[in-house]
């Protein structure tokens, strides 16, 4: 049984450590939104290599990590941990030094698999290693300071921008890095589920990327319509086909297909799908707007989209309360209409727009509708699957969520018809980003139809969410997998 206590200086360095590791992660998520217009300036890139930006990373992230979770609980949570920071802050530093788009975006790649390495491995440390006692508030104060992280994000991605340059918006990594990895490697106790037969799904994790790169590939150069892009588009749904296939057939899968047996699960699945592609959309288009179209500065434009994840972190506990209390069916149903509410009042943002009376009221109702669905979404998640299957299923909806933004990213261009050189012409831009708002309120309305249709209450002695302040506004919290041990050890001391 773990032992470590929060009050002691060891269990300070802990906190301390996955705290930094994990907002590592968090911000390189929000701030390189901020960063865009900046980027494609000094590298002379088109809107397709802004996308990339933005897409190579989440490609790798989403598609390795539940491959990184599991390798943690294989070869030691801290080791996977200590690796995956370092390799983040290496790919950030070539990221910080990109000569060029191309090689910008490989760096990005790289990056994405860093942080599937270090995301899962954060919050599983502290499950790990803390006292049974002290396990829930530790997991509190790490959501939160990590929630406090996401919030000032942008806020910092647009003073590094305007500032020292765009450049230091992933050489900040560095520097992080450098003081996270040596106090794990001498404060955090090493871990591991105690798993070693069978393999790991390499193929698996392998074939779910590259679909997802081919088809962000296809959608994102469909303007082009050469062969090459469908090519594509056939090869990447293939992989899809064979990704489901091996994990079919494999007696150790990384997503067991028999999850998606409850139908409640595979609901709320298609319902994060539904709302993280229109926040993805969203906050990648939002970003753009403000600087191209209205002419912010990064750092307006940054400190503008501060009110969706500042209430995000003051209400999302109250909000999980609220699900428990009267179930999730409503929370639901009515969270993605106040956000499908929230873009459209982000119709009236456009040239000489004002923030009070304009921008502030849109993010308002936005981060409302946020904060009403984020935490019974979760909750939802864990009570549709056995205590067993809890972090898998959270992973899954992590990395759902995270595909969904992606897709979006790519596809919504596309949709609204932007140019390669649109975000460089602000009247052409603004068109597009009206069209984009209105079709991503119309999926989150189609999210809220979905959840009122198929979610139910869950049964009382279903999982909790551990995570209960949330501050990001990109994916659902991620919840560890170590439930049902510590449901023993609960029990025991009961007894």
């Amino acid at each position: 049984m773990p032992d470590v206590r929060l009050a002691s200086p060891q269990g300070r360095w802990i906190l301390f450590t996955t705290v930094l590791g994990s907002s590592m992660a968090l911000l390189d998520s929000t701030v390189v939104n901020v960063a865009l217009p900046r980027i494609g300036r000094a590298l002379d890139a088109d809107l397709a290599a802004l996308q990339w930006t933005v897409n190579a990373y989440m490609v790798t992230l989403a598609g390795l990590i539940l491959l990184g979770g599991a390798l943690g609980d294989r070869f030691g949570r801290r080791k996977v941990f200590v690796v995956g920071v370092l390799w983040f802050a290496a790919a950030s530093l070539l990221c910080g030094l990109a000569p060029d788009a191309g090689v910008l975006i490989a760096a990005r790649a790289l990056q994405g698999v860093g942080g599937a390495l270090l995301t899962p491995g954060s919050l599983a440390l502290i499950q790990a290693s803390f006292h049974p006692d002290d396990r829930g508030r530790a997991v509190g104060l790490w959501s939160g300071f990590g929630g406090i992280g996401a919030a000032v994000g942008p806020f910092v991605g647009g003073w590094l921008v305007d500032g020292p340059g765009w450049r230091w918006v992933f050489l900040l990594n560095v520097p992080l890095a450098l003081l996270c990895a040596p106090v794990a490697l001498r404060h955090v106790p090493e871990s591991a589920g105690g798993k070693a037969e069978g393999r790991f799904d390499v193929l698996g994790a392998a074939l779910g990327a590259v679909a997802l790169a081919l088809v962000t590939y296809a959608l994102i150069e469909a303007g082009e319509g050469s062969w090459v892009v469908a090519v594509c588009a056939v090869a990447g749904l293939a992989a899809a086909v064979a990704f489901v296939l091996v994990e079919k057939r494999r007696p150790d899968p990384m997503m067991p297909l028999g999850i998606f047996a409850s139908r409640q699960f595979s609901a709320v699945n298609v319902v994060t799908l539904c709302v993280y592609a229109a926040f993805g959309g969203f906050f990648f288009l939002a970003a753009l707007q403000l600087q191209v179209v209205v002419g912010w500065s990064a750092l307006a434009a940054g400190t503008a989209l501060l009110p969706t994840t500042a209430l995000m972190l003051l209400l999302s506990a109250r909000s999980g309360e609220l699900g428990d209390r009267i179930g999730p069916r409503v929370p639901l149903t009515a969270g993605p209409l106040l956000c499908a509410a929230g873009m459209l009042l982000m119709l009236r943002v456009g040239p000489g727009a004002s923030y009070a009376a304009d921008v502030l009221p849109a993010l308002l109702v936005l981060g409302l509708g946020m904060v009403t669905l984020v935490a019974p979404l979760t909750a939802t998640v864990l009570a549709s699957v056995d205590t067993a299957r809890a972090g898998l299923a959270s992973g899954i909806n992590n990395a759902a969520a995270r595909a969904a933004g992606l897709v979006a990213v790519a596809a919504l261009p596309l949709l609204t018809g932007m140019g390669p050189e649109a975000y460089r012409v602000p009247d052409a831009f603004d068109d597009a980003f009206r069209r984009a708002m209105a079709l991503c309120a119309g999926v989150l309305v189609v999210g809220s139809v979905l959840a009122f249709a198929t979610v139910r209450r869950p049964a009382p002695d279903c999982c909790r969410p551990e995570c209960r302040t949330h501050g990001s506004v990109a994916v659902p919290p991620l919840e560890a997998g170590s439930r049902l041990e510590a449901g023993r050890e609960r029990g025991s001391r009961a007894r």
